[in-house]
């Protein structure tokens, strides 16, 4: 019988990856505060298929995860959202209470990623990446702002399949959001 030296290997390769995501994790900006709430909210709003870093990546750049957290435009909690937008937000999903509550501010900010993201879905030359990013995008100057620096670089480039083709004609502090949620993915990784 021929021995399949290389089974172990496709056992442990995903553990490994796994461990060193772990490992990461544990990085200044990468503690297992507030975990559970966007595995549970990323779950529910995008389903399992998501991973739920991406989100907490938003909130460690929104607010350092900092549930007191106000900008000065009044942006509110660890997702800093407007208290106008969470009063929108919590009409289609009465329960949520407080808005400086971790709890119902991660939910709301999860919720309104996932609005953007079926905004971003009709384009379907987007890949899953590519859409998060469009979607922090907008999360961060608005869906008409970035739509607007899409159908710019639409007239440039004929076809837009990444964010990197629409980022120059983003504002600057939004190119710089979105960077720095991909940054912290991959101290993630």
């Amino acid at each position: 019988m021929k021995r399949l030296w290389w089974w172990p290997v496709l056992v442990l390769l995903p553990m490994l990856a796994y461990a060193g995501v772990e490992k990461h994790v544990k990085h200044k900006h990468w503690t297992n505060k507030y975990d559970h709430l966007f595995r549970k909210y990323t779950k529910h709003y995008f389903g399992p298929h998501v991973d739920w870093h991406w989100f907490k990546a938003q909130g460690i750049a929104e607010s350092g995860l900092k549930p007191d957290a106000k900008s000065p435009v009044g942006a509110r909690g660890i997702m800093q959202i407007m208290p106008a937008t969470y009063e929108e937000i919590r009409q289609k999903n009465p329960f949520l209470a407080d808005i400086t509550d971790p709890k119902w501010n991660i939910a709301a900010g999860i919720f309104y990623n996932r609005q953007l993201y079926r905004k971003w879905k009709r384009k379907r030359e987007l890949q899953t990446q590519d859409r998060l990013a469009f979607v922090f995008g907008s999360y961060n100057a608005g869906y008409g702002n970035v739509l607007r620096a899409y159908k710019r670089a639409l007239k440039k480039h004929g076809e837009v399949k990444q964010w990197q083709q629409v980022s120059p004609f983003a504002p600057r502090e939004t190119q710089a959001y979105v960077k720095r949620i991909h940054r912290l993915m991959e101290a993630a990784r």
